[in-house]
């Protein structure tokens, strides 16, 4: 066999193959029943980049996980408020699968990075038996090493300390884990959730952990959006540092937290953590529900209840986030909210840390001003909080943005906070950053609106 004769064949073969893989993706996207405007987005991109975008796909996947990767989350239904005094938004999740609303928590949220960090190493110096953390991003700055230092003190004590980190989130962390060894030699245990480094065809890449957690001896919780980093949180304050929530509590809802960790703790370690059993002691007079969302919840009850809090809203839904690239019945809903005569607003930052992100989200934002909602862009720096006002009904908070990715792909939690005064400390944190918002979104130009056009249709691969 020629030279000549054995290119041609390796041209026909490599063809071949390519065309199976097509096809493949093909049928696995019908097979799969993926939304419309997923399918569209992925058949774009295997015309366009065929060799790219083929290989990506199967990567990516599902977005929902079989049982044999990850048992879906169960979480107990104890001590739920009776159907009769729940909200509708109560029920709705309940309707999903989602644990009820459990009364007699305490709550507190911080807004100011200083306040948090203080907060957080309060609690890891008081715990007396377990804490259990985890997190998407864990950095290797000054901040995340103090507080590193602390747990590693804690370990070394006989408390036991268990760290579960995305691998992706916190890649230079798990690539370079040197700065994990005097924890680990002190007795601390680390977890880095879906390496991509081990077992990849079995992993998701696209699937990250982006759940926030800190457990202390399973009394307290500190969760919402802040990672361990410097951008988040430190001791001393910090001109550029972004604006987030972390929230504390104390009371039944922590069992809940404690069953979200333990399960994903159980996934990702060699060794097993056992399930809590009884819930803490009531603390306060607040009504928490306890969501989370992602491949190991069997339904989109974070979606969906949205969409309906969005439609059954009277007087206000204000949103609080640092990425907007909502899904289209998301975006109907909003405007035909505000078509009813809500209030709408959406606070976001001018410029996020993400130019993707920003990219693709203008074409919405957009959309959003030209049907009368008000788009807020905050310009004293980047805000990576993530909560949702809801008339004077509730306010959810937790670490899941509002775009595709923490809808339907990313691990997620949050809480529903049913608090007359958590609603009125949010309205007034809420007042303070619409004071930092100013102008509108500069008008575009024919390209800009092409490329904007052009992400909006590859917005569910964000």
């Amino acid at each position: 066999m020629n030279e000549q004769m054995l290119y041609v064949l390796i041209i026909h073969l490599s063809a071949i193959i390519a065309d199976i893989l097509v096809l493949s993706a093909l049928g696995h996207m019908v097979y799969q029943r993926r939304e419309p405007t997923s399918m569209i987005a992925w058949l774009l991109a295997i015309i366009l980049l065929p060799y790219i975008a083929v290989p990506l796909y199967f990567v990516f996947r599902s977005r929902k996980r079989r049982k044999r990767t990850k048992a879906q989350i169960q979480l107990t239904c104890k001590g739920e408020v009776a159907p009769e005094n729940a909200t509708s938004l109560d029920m709705i999740l309940r309707g999903n699968g989602i644990a009820g609303a459990t009364l007699g928590n305490w709550f507190a949220f911080y807004t100011d990075g200083v306040d948090a960090y203080t907060a957080l190493m309060a609690q890891i110096q008081k715990a007396e038996q377990q804490i259990l953390i985890s997190t998407y991003v864990f950095s290797s700055d000054e901040v995340a090493q103090s507080i590193l230092e602390k747990l590693t003190q804690k370990a070394s004590q006989g408390i036991i300390v268990k760290l579960l980190i995305d691998s992706i989130g916190s890649l230079p962390l798990y690539l370079s884990q040197t700065p994990l060894k005097q924890f680990k030699k002190a007795g601390g245990k680390v977890a880095f959730y879906m390496p991509p480094l081990t077992r990849p065809f079995q992993n998701y890449i696209n699937l990250r952990n982006h759940r926030k957690i800190f457990l202390f001896d399973g009394k307290t919780v500190l969760a919402g959006g802040m990672n361990l980093s410097s951008e988040y949180m430190g001791p001393e304050p910090c001109n550029d540092r972004w604006q987030d929530i972390l929230f504390s509590i104390q009371g039944p809802a922590v069992f809940h937290y404690m069953e979200i960790f333990t399960q994903d703790w159980n996934h990702t370690a060699r060794e097993k953590l056992d399930a809590p059993i009884q819930m803490p002691l009531s603390h306060g007079d607040t009504g928490i529900q306890v969501v989370p969302s992602g491949p190991d919840i069997a339904s989109d009850a974070l979606y969906e209840a949205l969409l309906s809090a969005i439609f059954t809203a009277e007087e206000r839904i204000w949103i609080v986030t640092p990425y907007f690239v909502p899904d289209r019945g998301l975006m109907q809903a909003l405007v035909i909210a505000r078509h009813r005569g809500v209030d709408i607003k959406l606070i976001t930052p001018a410029s996020s840390n993400h130019w993707i992100a920003d990219l693709g989200r203008s074409s919405y934002m957009r959309e959003l001003s030209a049907n009368g909602i008000e788009v807020c862009l905050f310009r004293a720096g980047m805000i990576h909080a993530k909560a949702i006002l809801i008339d004077t009904k509730g306010v959810m908070m937790g670490s899941a943005n509002i775009d595709q990715r923490s809808l339907f792909l990313n691990y997620e939690v949050v809480s529903f906070i049913y608090s007359e005064k958590i609603i009125a400390e949010s309205d007034r944190w809420m007042r303070m950053l619409l004071e930092k918002c100013h102008g509108q979104m500069k008008p575009a130009n024919k390209w800009r609106k092409m490329g904007e056009n052009l992400m909006s249709i590859f917005a569910p691969m964000l």
